[in-house]
């Protein structure tokens, strides 16, 4: 019988899969939950109820104004407690519509750290290889500690203007692109445990951003609990009190991209960012993260990223300034959780420039977020 390689996943010739494309790119975006080729998808218990309480001072700042009557523009939305403070879509976006939130997902590690370390399942001074004797050289040596602060030198490269970076080649196990021709896909484990290092420490001023970090933290999190990933993430999910599902790329063997496989609904990343702002306190009662933890992920941060965002630490997985707490994601994604204020402001939008990624672009949202969640 004729077959044809899937369209979507199929390499073209900038070295990218269709979807992440120039011209398929917000497309992609918008449906990442239904192309990947392996996904789960997970809906809460209860759902937190939010009510609309607009607060038009936010509507009427110029950077809002700005930054949300772009062509790149998908949604916002900021949150507190129960209320909405703000909304916007774009026209070919909806308040319904999933949209993929890339490395924003890597904020769940925090909570799944947190609840591990209170139960003393893991000492944060201990190397990888301690509890994966498995693990290849580019993770046996680093610290817990080290891998959480993107605090690590390896071969794994996330260099976004390279179309053979390996944080584009770790999109074959998770199902985003497809293998070269008679090339068979390997586990995310093989891939990651594939990864070398004459020498894991950190010589740089700055943090290094590795997607493959997160990935190797919840392994590690599934061999010291003696639980799946994706149990976790179920845990998260009725905790944030989600409306929509939670849909998660996987791998061919059922493993959570950790990295940067979510997909939400703005509203439902509202949701789930307020998880932080109670200190990793469930709506059902539940507790899935650490007050002490995000406490300490803001007040002890590891390393300042590369400039132009010098002016945030990485820290256990997540963004900080010293107030709040946060991630971003490529192609122009951002979470902010202002833990003073409690509020709680996110942003898709998607960069179709040729590398997907615009780093003054980033800040520009990352300071607006910011901005209003001091001031609301």
């Amino acid at each position: 019988m004729k077959t044809i390689p899937n369209p979507d996943l199929s390499v073209t010739e900038d070295l990218k899969p269709r979807w992440n494309s120039p011209d398929h790119r917000r497309h992609g975006f918008h449906n990442l939950y239904r192309l990947s080729r392996y996904a789960v998808s997970l809906r809460a218990a209860n759902v937190l109820c939010l009510e609309k309480c607009i607060d038009r001072h936010i509507g009427d700042r110029d950077d809002v104004r700005r930054l949300t009557n772009t062509s790149m523009f998908s949604a916002m939305a900021v949150v507190r407690g129960d209320k909405v403070l703000f909304e916007k879509y774009a026209p070919d976006f909806g308040p319904d519509q999933p949209h993929s939130i890339q490395s924003i997902t890597k904020t769940h590690l925090n909570l799944v750290y947190g609840r591990l370390l209170e139960q003393g399942l893991v000492d944060l001074e201990k190397t990888v290889g301690d509890y994966l004797p498995e693990i290849g050289t580019g993770y046996r040596d680093a610290t817990l500690q080290a891998v959480l602060n993107m605090d690590v030198e390896n071969d794994y490269s996330e260099n976004y203007d390279d179309p053979l970076t390996s944080s584009y080649l770790h999109e074959v196990p998770m199902g985003w692109r497809l293998p070269p021709e008679g090339q068979t896909p390997v586990s995310e484990h093989e891939f990651l445990a594939s990864i070398t290092s004459d020498d894991v420490t950190n010589k740089l001023p700055h943090s290094q951003y590795k997607s493959a970090n997160t990935d190797v933290l919840g392994w590690v999190a599934e061999r010291v609990s003696g639980r799946s990933l994706r149990s976790f993430f179920a845990d998260i999910t009725d905790a944030a009190g989600l409306e929509g599902c939670f849909h998660i790329t996987t791998d061919r063997e059922a493993r959570p991209w950790a990295s940067g496989g979510g997909c939400l609904t703005a509203r439902d990343l509202a949701r789930y960012g307020l998880l932080f702002t109670r200190g990793g306190a469930g709506v059902d009662g539940s507790q899935v993260g650490s007050a002490e933890f995000i406490e300490r992920t803001r007040t002890h941060p590891g390393k300042p990223m590369p400039a132009p965002r010098e002016f945030v630490n990485y820290s256990n997985q997540m963004n900080t300034d010293g107030r709040w707490v946060g991630h971003g994601g490529y192609g122009g994604q951002y979470m902010l959780c202002d833990l003073e204020s409690g509020v709680v402001g996110v942003f898709f939008s998607v960069l179709e420039n040729r590398d997907c990624y615009d780093r003054d672009y980033s800040c520009g949202i990352i300071k607006m977020l910011a901005a209003i969640a001091k001031e609301a």
